[in-house]
């Protein structure tokens, strides 16, 4: 596959079959991470992958938007490194998205879980409090999302998009709508 054809193929998956990961396919998931850009190569995100069943269905509860996680067969925590790069949210939402593609490649399906909440941050606070609690992440680190993975139960139709006219510009802002 290539990666354009992984980026058509991608939809969230939030309903999985009962059937666990090879942990060679888990490792190639997380090496797309692991070989994700950051600015100035900083180490500004890190990663923790959860298998657990127990722990899955703990982490479930982050939110009231993923009770999907608890079915999952392993989840990708994304934390970040304030101290270490600025650019944190923007290395960690890029390593998500290669978690994903390389997710679409491998034939699992995923979801994305925000836990990190830029406009909340009592709810943010609440969030990641919940996750670092569980997994023993130091305070110095943030949450941004978990990923959760499995086999997909089925493949959701093709969502209607938004026209692409209005969504791309060229030149300017409401600029020709063609190159």
């Amino acid at each position: 596959m290539n990666v354009f054809e992984a980026i058509s193929k991608r939809r969230e998956i939030t309903q999985f079959l009962g059937k666990s990961i090879p942990s060679e396919i888990l490792e190639r998931v997380l090496n797309a991470a692991f070989l994700a850009p950051s600015g100035n190569n900083l180490p500004s995100r890190e990663f923790i992958l959860v298998t657990d069943r127990e722990i899955l269905k703990h982490l479930a509860k982050t939110t009231p938007y993923m009770p999907w996680l608890a079915n999952a067969a392993a989840g990708i925590v994304i934390t970040g490194c304030p101290n270490v790069s600025k650019y944190w949210i923007q290395d960690a939402s890029i390593a998500s998205g290669f978690i994903w593609l390389s997710a679409v490649e491998l034939g699992l399906g995923a979801a994305f879980g925000a836990v990190f909440h830029a406009e909340d941050h009592i709810e943010s606070n609440s969030r990641e409090i919940h996750v670092k609690k569980t997994l023993e992440i130091p305070e110095d680190r943030r949450v941004l999302a978990i990923m959760g993975l499995g086999y997909p139960e089925k493949q959701p139709a093709s969502k209607e998009l938004i026209p692409k006219d209005e969504i791309i510009h060229y030149h300017k802002f409401n600029g020709e709508h063609n190159n």
